[in-house]
């Protein structure tokens, strides 16, 4: 028997039409060693992107400080004595005083000075009159007033100047210009509290006030003495024992020696003295290197540690003659003298020197390729480089510098100069690190 052949089964693979692309296993592809390797290749250089950004960032990151206005001085400290020509008032004996002048007031020769009283009850008689007067010159101002809201307005105005008077006074440590200040505002007070009074009541207050002043007056004659200038002068009520010791006479000839040695004579008046003419001198004991940099008759700045809110500008007077390594130095001055009545051994600065310019850090500064020294700025998200001169240096720490460039290359206070970057250039684009 002849057998039959089997018939032919044929595969997928050999069906496909030819030029059509075969299908194979996913999982066979995917697990092929071509594309393994190709996936951690990428993996790799992803990873050593990220690496190299966080290593720039933390080995050079993006560090800056805001430049500023500043003002660097060369100064000696010193300690002496201010010398003025003074003439002390005589003594009123012990008997109740009153002063007529506040510190540091100009008197005329002849000019009041004092009151001096017999007895408490004749003082107190002449504070009653001050009162009242104050009193009498307010209804006196109210009454001339010619409309009552413009003359409130005025004190509104005086009161917030008299505030600020007295705030400004306390500051600056004069309590004699703050009692003065505040008696004014009490007046002033006082005056536009009156501006709303009726002018009859006015009137009536004012006659009343006349008549008790007439009374006092009558009583209070010959109960006092006056006491007044003999010389135009500025009042102080210190008398501390330098006025015949220190002298502008004696000011050329002293030694170091001398000034360690100056004792108070011990004079004293209750009436306080008078400070004459319009020179006042400051003498100091310096090293005798400190002492060979100044010249006679040449212009120096001087700035005491209180009585003075301004430097004072002086001309050395006198050099002295070395004495164990010191050398006794006068300043002259001739402005501020009323502000200087209540010093004698004072502390103060010689400023020899100043230089102002803008504060930057010293590592900021860089040399272009064209030799320019400047700084970069971060101007939106670039660095921008903005020349500059160097004016002065401390080794490691800031530089003051004056700007040099045009437009926006000019250097401002306010500006973020950089002090530490990768890549910098000027127009590179800059970010800080995080």
């Amino acid at each position: 028997m002849k057998k039959k052949n089997a018939p032919k089964i044929e595969s997928a693979r050999d069906t496909i039409p030819e030029g059509v692309p075969s299908q194979e296993d996913p999982k066979k592809k995917n697990g092929s060693p071509g594309t393994k390797a190709l996936t951690a290749l990428i993996f790799l250089a992803v990873l050593a992107y990220f690496g190299i950004q966080v290593y720039t960032s933390y080995a050079d990151p993006l560090i800056s400080a805001v430049a500023y206005t500043y003002q660097v001085e060369d100064t000696i400290s010193v300690t002496g004595f201010v010398v003025r020509s003074e003439l002390v008032l005589e003594d009123s004996g012990g008997k109740l005083l009153r002063l007529n002048r506040s510190e540091g007031e100009r008197v005329s020769a002849g000019g009041k000075v004092a009151q001096i009283y017999s007895d408490q009850a004749s003082l107190d008689r002449q504070t009653e009159i001050d009162k009242l007067q104050t009193q009498l010159d307010q209804l006196n101002y109210a009454s001339e007033a010619a409309s009552a809201s413009e003359a409130a307005l005025k004190m509104d105005s005086q009161i917030a100047e008299k505030l600020v008077a007295m705030r400004r006074a306390v500051a600056s440590d004069r309590l004699d210009t703050a009692s003065d200040s505040v008696a004014d505002l009490e007046a002033l007070v006082l005056r536009r509290d009156y501006t709303y009074t009726d002018a009859e009541d006015l009137k009536a207050q004012t006659a009343n006030i006349q008549s008790q002043l007439s009374t006092l007056k009558a009583q209070s004659a010959g109960s006092s003495r006056t006491v007044t200038a003999p010389k135009a002068g500025l009042y102080s009520a210190v008398v501390d024992g330098y006025e015949t010791v220190l002298t502008p006479d004696t000011v050329d000839t002293l030694t170091p020696s001398d000034l360690s040695s100056l004792q108070p004579s011990g004079a004293s008046s209750d009436l306080g003295k008078l400070v004459l003419g319009d020179t006042w001198y400051f003498v100091v004991s310096l090293s005798a290197d400190d002492a060979k940099s100044f010249t006679e008759g040449a212009s120096e700045k001087l700035r005491f540690a209180k009585g003075v809110d301004r430097d004072l500008s002086v001309t050395v007077q006198s050099v002295g003659a070395e004495e164990n390594g010191r050398e006794v130095v006068v300043f002259r001055g001739r402005t501020y003298l009323a502000q200087l009545t209540l010093l004698r051994q004072q502390s103060a600065d010689i400023v020899r020197s100043s230089v102002s310019g803008i504060r930057v850090p010293q590592e900021a500064i860089r040399v272009d390729e064209n030799g320019s020294a400047g700084v970069y700025c971060i101007v939106g998200v670039e660095a921008r480089f903005k020349p500059v001169t160097v004016l002065w240096s401390a080794a490691d720490e800031y530089a003051l510098v004056r700007a040099q460039g045009t437009g926006e290359t000019t250097l401002r206070p306010g500006d973020e100069v950089i002090l530490s970057a990768g890549g910098l250039t000027d127009g590179a684009v800059v970010s800080y690190a995080g």
